[in-house]
């Protein structure tokens, strides 16, 4: 009788497999935090104006604006994985911050300190990840890869977001502020778990030093249409759906529902976000004209959803952001496919460093609009320039250079 032996999976199918796995949980820990449909209640509740809010908001752009770039640098200088570790510990002193005490000096702490751990994590998950799977052989898969990451992160969001109601009816703000720390630390554990062996793909032991560093990201991206291409689409299509994402909330509560329904109809918007990173395999299929289309449907369901002033219409600002996270994980696909050189984290980071401009400018616009106007009406105004993005989407491409000419 003959038998039949399986054959060991491929090292490199099990290097994947336990990239996804320590990926997935990292994602995950990241976004369980009970505070994010709350935080900006609680600061109202505190006495915070809208514009104030605003300006806490302003201060969170302004110091990533400020180290964004020389995180990346720092990440693909030295460690991703280190930067990846000391990101959700800086982010749970902010939160400690905030919990002891709670005024606008703690606030602002607290979100410089949140800044920064964003940047640490910002350019360097793209780069560690995208490194890791060409090392594997499956730089192919980063897509659906950070797509199903990205998915775990909106799902765990969403269940803080479930879970935040009760937490504060049942624990008070003590349990909320708990939890969100304690996912931090949680986080920061998982970081250190994920691989790293740039050495060995790049093939030196060596590394080029800090300015060596940012001068090579600089010159790929003077030197690559491509590049400078991706670079803009990423920002424009990231940069204003997230700010609105800071204002839901507020929105909610705008519709005259409880305060204890708040967070329930945040996670109809956030139901509506992981989907559209489950849908990033299909989205690969779609030209850029077409993900343009689904762009401008999104921004007239978005200024829909918010004008009707009601609990019905987050269905239709789930849509909305369905198709911007989907957009937004394309993008980044797309930027990551077209990078060669080794500073690959630091692209990614001045990206970030555009984006955070442009989050800053929405950030001030909000503000600025918020005293004559309601939350609706400027959900809509900022669902504007989305239609420009979808006409600029929808234009013809440039041919390509001929071969040997260098796309200037």
């Amino acid at each position: 009788m003959l038998t039949v032996s399986s054959c060991p999976p491929d090292p490199r199918v099990r290097g994947v497999r336990r990239l996804e796995r320590r990926l997935y949980t990292y994602a995950g820990l990241e976004d369980f935090v009970l505070l994010y449909p709350l935080y900006a209640l609680l600061f109202a509740e505190h006495g915070l104006t809208t514009a104030e809010i605003s300006s806490l908001f302003a201060i969170w752009c302004v110091v990533g604006l400020l180290v964004e770039v020389p995180s990346g640098v720092f990440s693909d200088t030295v460690s991703r994985r280190v930067t990846l570790v000391a990101g959700p510990l800086l982010t749970a002193v902010g939160f400690a911050l905030w919990a002891l005490t709670p005024s606008y000096a703690a606030y602002a702490a607290g979100f410089t300190l949140w800044a920064v751990g964003g940047s640490l994590r910002s350019g360097s998950m793209e780069a560690l990840v995208h490194d890791e799977l060409e090392r594997l052989g499956a730089a192919d898969r980063y897509g659906r890869i950070m797509g199903r990451a990205a998915a775990f992160g909106m799902a765990a969001t969403a269940a803080a977001t479930a879970a935040a109601a009760p937490a504060l009816a049942f624990g008070g703000d003590a349990l909320v502020w708990a939890g969100s720390i304690g996912a931090c630390l949680l986080c920061a554990a998982a970081g250190a778990t994920l691989p790293e062996h740039r050495a060995a793909h790049h093939d030196t032991t060596e590394r080029p030093g800090y300015l060596a560093t940012l001068r090579s990201g600089l010159a790929e991206v003077r030197g690559s249409r491509p590049v400078r291409r991706a670079m803009v689409l990423a920002v424009v299509i990231t940069s204003i759906w997230g700010v609105l994402d800071e204002y839901v909330p507020l929105l909610a509560a705008a519709t005259g529902v409880a305060t204890e329904t708040v967070p329930l109809l945040v996670l109809v918007v956030w139901v509506g976000v992981t989907l559209g990173s489950l849908l990033v395999t299909a989205g690969e299929r779609l030209s850029v004209r077409a993900t343009g289309a689904l762009v401008a449907a999104a921004a007239v369901a978005l200024a829909a959803g918010a004008l009707s002033g009601t609990p019905a219409g987050f269905a239709l600002l789930a849509v909305a952001f369905l198709v911007f996270q989907l957009a937004d994980v394309l993008a980044d696909a797309r930027l990551q496919a077209t990078i060669t050189g080794r500073s690959r984290a630091t692209i990614t980071s001045l990206t970030g460093l555009g984006t955070n401009i442009a989050s800053l400018l929405a950030y001030g616009t909000y503000a600025a609009l918020s005293p004559h106007a309601s939350h609706g009406t400027v959900f809509a105004l900022l669902a504007v320039p989305y239609l420009l993005v979808a006409a600029a989407m929808g234009r013809p491409r440039p041919a390509p250079a001929p071969a040997g000419q260098e796309a200037q």
